[in-house]
């Protein structure tokens, strides 16, 4: 047994953090459960500020309120027992920042707001040999800071984006090793960034928080012998203009690295705080992988354009062979058209770098943008070396938890886009797309896609900032949240999914790590939002009245120019707001709040009743025949569990008159796949998931994509773009399917306590019947892998691991009444729980997996099938007509049965005995699929 990972708050060794609460959380690693007490202890160098008693093992967690100070080094001890006696330990630290200490430190800036890269410096001398230095500092404007013309830190575009009038965060950074003793240059180097570029989602618009850029800092010295200085900002420092020209986020950088330094002159003070200063939230922008040139292209309008292989969100770099004076000019894409080099999807983003080279050998970077791209149009080179250009993929810091791979290639392609998505949007806030003039933290799709976050990676501590940047919003506009966060100035907001955002992510990031401090921490905001549907809308006890986007981007709507769908947005609006009046009953009873959990649960509840009387019938039957309808109705429990059966009967009768394709937005696709498999339709959902034609996730991967799409469509056919615009081809939405695969493909899902308790429930497929999936949960690794065998018995083996303190709750599909092998010992039935260690499982289904064809197969499935063809001919000629005109097959006769085309078209008259000849045929007949598997 060993303890394997501590961390703080969702944090590895955390530096300068802002702790509200603090969550010590911790990982054990062991062969098999055992019980044991734990112990955590914190330590302030040689002082203990806390023990604990040693206590049972009832979570792997501990939640501490203790008084911390500034600037100070916090050693974590977690310490087990077992029940012989022995003490396992392991050992963290995390580090406060300035918390509400007051800065000596000045804001400092130059006079001339016009400057697009500020410079500040100081030399200092360090007559003593250093044992501790710590920087803390911010900017208006994003900054890089260096001793010595060495770069502090590792991250990128710090300060963070935020409301810059609202609030600022402060960085910590260790120098330890930076201050040797002697002289040294000390430089800060800021531009407009989120503050003073053009930004938001109203082209042009710039100077959105401020005019001006400023520094602050503050070097904390601690000497060997004992003494102490502090170096600040103040009137002492000097600046002047950098070298780079012009930088902003959507418009890219130039820089000239032929200009001299020169025109150093004082600093102007800044007196008063432009906004309140905090220690960080914000996981720090860092690389988290590299990306080599797979090919250089010469395309055919002779352009020369570098491939990455794969669309990012990041910076790129070329080693510098250029001669001095050199200008060269790069620009970034997502897509080729006609072969060419092709921004147009970027709309006004001119995502590009201007460089004028010194003639000095090194990397050039930019510093003070970031872009989303694959391809990169390079001019002004006279000779490409591939191994002298890199793309560096950046992202919150956030660590990778969770993956699956399957027997299809092309589904394990999707389900790496889906990660590359988020990857390329978890970009300090939760952005809708990387690449061009947007890449704002819409909440909508931070919302549909939390769960699926929630699975790929350790996302607590990224969505707790985020939630903070909602809150912001919400205290600006009376409760209201935003359409995205921070709004840049954007005064509307307040409709369904995007706003409640505001209740369902920290409610989600609850049930996946038990950690309440997030719930805690946001509550007021989540009853705020509650509070403000209510005075807002024109029917009581339902949502209407106001902007609603709708089930946006669905495919079903009357007039295919309104984004918004067919379902009634009212009805998409009165759910989303019984829901988050539900979260916040929930949450208040977490909380002990008596007197709100009766409130908000008997708003919710009268909510419900009210959606019923208004778009549900006693029988079951909705007003509204969509798609997104029907799963909401499943997914929100809007009928009782009698009438689930009929809601579902209705949703597969409405997917069968679709064509069994996705016509779901926003609001239903996250969700439909799920309820299908959820509710004995997994055969139908597996379908679905894995059509190639469109609308479907497939066709993207067909199409080359290595990136989630905004569109079903951005891409035509024939390769080029959506005509509709609204192309990104970074757009993780839809990638939520992803959810529903860790749930019912791998089957992990219903966590409690942050997995102190889960259930592993798969749904087997035949088109599937290979998968592996792991998730590493707070309490350590998950995996299930299973194959279905290719034997007469189609026998099902599986690998389960569980962690540590975990108990998975385990049901086997089409296992009641079957002997089940586990680790080599029967046991009746596939309902058991497992406990920490490595499980080999085993059984022959009571059912196999080998789907047959039906009475309710269509004529194009037939045609398609070579063996139905011979044997239906050998009965009837009914495919003649088929056969005479293909098209029909394609069209809508090839989407009926020949059970319905012979009772419904005169033309076609099959004799009951033939008719019941070929049904037999059918319903004996394994799908093609199976028999080629």
């Amino acid at each position: 047994m060993k303890i394997t990972t501590i961390t703080i708050n969702h944090m590895t060794e955390p530096l300068g953090f802002e702790y509200k609460s603090l969550h010590v959380g911790f990982k054990v690693e062991a062969e098999q459960f055992e019980t044991v007490e734990k112990q955590v202890e914190i330590k302030a160098g040689d002082s203990l500020v806390h023990r604990s008693d040693f206590m049972p093992f009832d979570s792997n967690s501990f939640e501490l309120n203790l008084d911390l100070a500034p600037r100070t080094r916090y050693d974590v001890i977690v310490n087990l027992k077992t029940t012989d006696g022995q003490t396992i330990s392991a050992t963290s630290f995390f580090e406060t920042g300035k918390m509400t200490e007051a800065f000596e430190a000045k804001w400092i800036a130059n006079k001339d707001k016009e400057i697009q890269n500020t410079l500040f410096r100081k030399i200092v001398s360090v007559a003593k040999p250093v044992a501790k230095a710590r920087l803390y500092m911010t900017a208006l404007g994003v900054y890089e800071t260096f001793i010595d013309g060495q770069k502090v830190g590792h991250e990128f575009l710090a300060p963070g984006q935020t409301a810059y009038d609202q609030w600022v965060q402060l960085q910590t950074y260790d120098v330890t090793s930076a201050f040797t003793q002697g002289d040294h240059e000390l430089l800060i180097s800021t531009a407009d960034g989120w503050f003073k570029g053009a930004y938001g989602f109203i082209e042009g618009i710039d100077c959105i928080y401020g005019d001006q850029h400023r520094a602050l800092a503050e070097y904390h010295i601690d000497y060997e012998d004992g003494g102490s200085e502090i170096i600040s900002t103040d009137a002492s420092w000097e600046t002047t203009a950098g070298r780079v020209s012009k930088s902003a986020i959507y418009y890219g950088e130039d820089r000239d690295d032929t200009k001299e330094i020169t025109d150093w002159e004082p600093v102007v003070l800044v007196e008063g705080d432009y906004a309140v200063l905090t220690d960080r939230l914000s996981l720090p922008l860092v690389v988290k992988e590299t990306l080599d040139v797979v090919e250089v292209l010469n395309t055919p309008a002779g352009e020369t354009v570098l491939d990455f292989g794969q669309n990012h969100a990041g910076l790129f770099r070329f080693y510098n062979r250029l001669p001095k004076g050199t200008k060269v000019f790069l620009q970034v894409g997502e897509i080729l058209q006609e072969g060419n080099f092709y921004k147009e999807n970027l709309r006004s983003a001119r995502a590009a770098f201007e460089y004028i080279s010194d003639g000095e050998e090194k990397w050039v970077q930019p510093a003070f943008t970031y872009y989303g791209f694959r391809y990169m149009k390079v001019e002004g080179f006279d000779v490409i070396h591939p191994e002298d250009f890199k793309a560096d993929v950046i992202y919150s810091d956030m660590v990778s938890t969770g993956h699956i791979t399957t027997n299809n290639a092309k589904v394990n392609r999707l389900f790496e886009n889906v990660i590359w998505g988020q990857k390329g949007n978890f970009f300090d806030v939760p952005t809708d797309c990387p690449q061009r003039d947007e890449r704002l933290g819409w909440s909508g799709d931070a919302n549909v896609f939390s769960n699926t976050a929630l699975f790929n990676m350790d996302v607590y501590a990224f969505y707790r900032k985020y939630l903070k940047d909602l809150a912001i919003e919400q205290d600006l506009n009376d409760g209201r949240s935003p359409m995205y966060a921070p709004s840049f100035g954007n005064p509307d907001g307040g409709g369904a999914i995007w706003g409640d955002a505001t209740t369902v992510v920290p409610w989600n990031v609850y049930q996946a790590t038990g950690d309440a401090s997030i719930l805690t921490e946001h509550y007021q905001y989540m009853k705020a939002w509650v509070d403000w549907i209510g005075r807002q809308t024109k029917t009581q006890n339902l949502w209407t009245g106001g902007f609603q986007f709708g089930d946006w981007l669905a495919l079903d709507g009357e007039n295919p120019a309104m984004p918004t769908g067919k379902t009634d947005e009212d009805f998409i609006a009165s759910i989303y707001y019984h829901y988050s009046a539900h979260i916040v009953a929930e949450t208040a009873k977490l909380l002990e709040n008596d007197a709100d959990a009766a409130y908000y649960g008997q708003l919710s509840a009268a909510i419900l009743d009210a959606i019923r009387n208004e778009y549900i019938s006693a029988n079951g039957r909705l007003t509204i025949d969509t798609q997104t309808a029907y799963a909401l109705t499943l997914q929100f429990d809007l009928v009782p569990e009698t009438l689930r059966e009929r809601v579902t009967k209705d949703l597969v009768a409405r997917l069968h008159k679709d064509d069994d394709h996705l016509k779901t937005g926003f609001v239903g696709t996250p969700f439909i796949n799920q309820m299908l498999s959820q509710f004995g339709q997994h055969q139908l959902a597996t379908k679905i998931f894995l059509l190639e034609d469109l609308p479907s996730w497939l066709y993207a991967v067909n199409m080359g994509a290595t990136t989630i799409w905004e569109r079903w469509n951005s891409v035509e056919p024939d390769g080029s773009m959506n005509p509709e615009g609204m192309n990104s081809l970074n757009h993780y939405s839809i990638g939520a399917i992803m959810e529903w695969a860790y749930k019912y493909v791998v089957g992990i899902r219903n966590p409690q306590k942050g997995y102190q308790a889960f259930d592993i429930a798969p749904e087997f497929d035949y088109r599937l019947d290979q998968i592996s999936g792991e998730f590493d949960s707070p309490y350590g690794p998950i995996s299930v892998s299973y194959r279905i065998e290719s034997d007469d018995n189609h026998t099902i083996k599986m690998v389960i691991k569980v962690p540590f303190g975990s108990t998975a709750h385990v049901t086997l599909p089409r296992s009641e009444n079957v002997a089940v092998m586990v680790n080599g010992d029967s046991r009746q039935g596939g309902q058991f729980d497992l406990t920490a260690g490595h499980y080999d499982i085993s059984y022959v289904p009571s059912q196999n997996y080998i789907e047959h064809y039906s009475a309710e197969t269509t004529a194009a499935e037939i045609m398609a099938d070579d063996y139905l063809i011979e044997q239906i001919d050998a009965i009837d000629p009914v495919l003649d007509f088929f056969r005479k005109d293909p098209d029909a097959v394609h069209g809508g006769l090839g989407k009926m049965s020949l059970t319905k085309l012979n009772a419904i078209l005169p033309f076609i008259t099959i004799s009951d005995e033939h008719l019941k000849q070929i049904n037999t045929v059918l319903e004996a007949t394994p799908i093609l699929a199976q028999r080629h598997s």
